[in-house]
């Protein structure tokens, strides 16, 4: 019965596929244009390039008057978006476990209190925290910016990990108890497993939020020695005297990257995200 039952599934899901590639290929070709008119020039109004070159691709290995360096832009990005990935994950996971599990007291007062800090935008608090950063010598730094990206995305971690942590059988925490097993250990060694696909999916989540933010890095951390891709992309824009439309063609290039990498690797994980606790 199921040899008989694949062809019929396929020729209904075919229809589908179709229809998202053809809604797909304008987004496709958008992409592809994107990159060959980074790697090529063309007269004003033409639609084909006339000639190919690398010029646009530059800020490379040479680096542009009044700019900062791209690869120090770079590695500001990656501290900044991996570390904030590192807080909310390391808190996220302790603070979700402790509001499933624990019997902590006003635990619905602070539930609620999470949900109200997630409700506000970051740019309604954008000066209060700015006066607060000057106050205790944080502003202008990437320290500064880590800990405030890493407190507003909290809230989200919280809730994401407490609703998996929730999936979990107790019976899984019990049989580690009665072996004589710490609390902490219980929670390490048999509970993050469970919610390995949550994990995942959270610190997707966090990186892709972190790499993608900009009014923080603007605001908070606008210095050229602790700029990030995002503020270094808008400083292009702004630049009208010496504005290439190839070279911010090119940085968006670049700076997408490794997104998609990113994604191509860990896509798997947000496709279990509804999974909830694996049995094990």
């Amino acid at each position: 019965m199921a040899e008989k039952s694949q062809p019929s599934a396929n020729y209904r899901t075919w229809p589908v596929i179709l229809a998202l590639a053809i809604v797909s290929l304008p987004l496709v070709l958008m992409y592809a244009y994107l990159f060959i008119d980074t790697i090529t020039d063309k007269q004003p109004a033409a639609l084909m390039p006339d000639t190919l070159t690398l010029r646009h691709w530059a800020f490379l290995w040479q680096t542009p008057p009044g700019r900062p360096n791209i690869w120090l832009v770079t590695l500001n990005t990656l501290i900044f978006t991996a570390s904030t990935t590192a807080v909310v994950l390391l808190v996220s996971s302790m603070a979700g476990y402790v509001l499933s599990r624990l019997n902590v007291p006003a635990r619905g007062f602070f539930l609620a209190g999470v949900m109200v800090l997630h409700a506000f935008p970051s740019v309604t608090l954008i000066i209060a925290i700015f006066i607060v950063l000057q106050m205790v010598g944080l502003y202008n730094s990437l320290i500064g910016v880590i800990l405030v990206k890493a407190a507003i995305d909290l809230p989200l971690g919280i809730w994401l990990m407490k609703g998996f942590y929730d999936s979990v059988p107790w019976e899984i925490e019990m049989a580690g108890v009665v072996d004589g097993a710490s609390r902490f250990r219980v929670w390490r060694s048999l509970v993050l497993p469970q919610v390995r696909p949550a994990i995942m999916a959270l610190a997707l989540f966090s990186f892709l939020s972190g790499w993608g933010e900009f009014i923080l890095p603007q605001v908070l951390a606008p210095g050229g020695q602790v700029q990030v891709l995002s503020v270094y992309l808008s400083g292009l824009i702004a630049d009208d005297n010496n504005f290439d439309f190839g070279t911010f063609k090119a940085v968006g290039v670049f700076y997408v990257i490794p997104v998609l990498l990113l994604y191509g690797f860990f896509h798997k994980y947000l496709m279990n995200i509804y999974g909830g606790g694996s049995k094990g």
